[in-house]
C-alpha cells in the first residue's frame, strides 16, 4: 500500500491534534489548588455532621 501525504495514522480519529493543541480562554487548575479545596470541602462536611449530632 501506497502511503497518503500527511503522514497521519487513519485511526487516530484526529485525537492527536486535539490533544496538543491548548486554549488560551481555558481556565487553568493546578492539582495543588484541586487537592486544598478537595480537602477544605471534606473538614467543612465533617464539622457539619459533628455540629449536627
Amino acid at each position: 500500500m501506497a502511503k497518503k501525504p500527511g503522514g497521519r495514522l487513519l485511526s487516530s480519529a484526529g485525537l492527536v491534534n486535539y490533544y496538543e493543541s491548548e486554549d488560551k480562554r481555558a481556565i487553568h487548575i493546578g492539582p495543588v489548588t484541586i487537592i486544598v479545596v478537595t480537602v477544605a470541602i471534606s473538614v467543612f462536611i465533617l464539622v457539619l455532621d459533628l455540629v449536627t449530632v
